[in-house]
């Protein structure tokens, strides 16, 4: 492996990992840029413009609490300015549920055609396999034993504490 290529892994691991973050903090354009603007996303219901799909995915995470996207053990297969990567996800969405919350858990891959566009590694199509899932009802606990000193807590947005703290010298 050559220094090239070593640099392209880490800049499509990087990408990856950009498209994790957009989804948990609800940012459509960090989103978006994880994207080439004609890609197409399918996450298992139909092939579909990522133009098309972005709304749909903000107002149906905006309406839970949280998410968290974790990926790891990603294959990638390098060519040139195009790559594949098959990359494993386990997901934390918390979600409104008739009882109080439900931590709804997925695991599954993304399956990811990528090229280098503008000198950046982004997305030109992915597919989402669902491997398995879990619901039940939420346990998180906010306050009592340790977590009462823990106040600092993830939200969607610019009011969540990285924003400020990447803006931050």
């Amino acid at each position: 492996m050559d220094l090239t290529e070593c640099a392209d892994r880490l800049a499509i691991a990087e990408t990856l990992s950009l498209y994790c973050r957009g989804i948990d903090r609800c940012d459509a354009q960090q989103l978006a840029a994880v994207f080439t603007p004609d890609a197409m996303i399918d996450y298992g219901d139909g092939l579909r413009a990522v133009a098309d799909v972005i709304p749909g995915l903000m107002a149906g995470l905006g309406a839970m609490r949280l998410t968290q996207h974790n990926i790891a053990n990603t294959v990638m297969r390098i060519t040139g300015s195009t790559a594949k990567a098959e990359t494993n996800c386990v997901a934390l969405h918390l979600i409104p549920a008739p009882e109080g919350e439900a931590e709804l858990v997925v695991g599954g891959r993304y399956l990811d055609r990528l090229v280098k566009h503008e000198g950046r590694w982004r997305i030109a199509e992915r597919l989402y396999v669902m491997d398995w899932n879990r619901t039940q009802p939420a346990t998180m606990q906010l306050s009592g034993g340790l977590f009462d000193g823990l106040q600092r807590r993830g939200t969607r947005g610019a009011d969540d504490p990285a924003a400020a703290w990447w803006d931050a010298a």
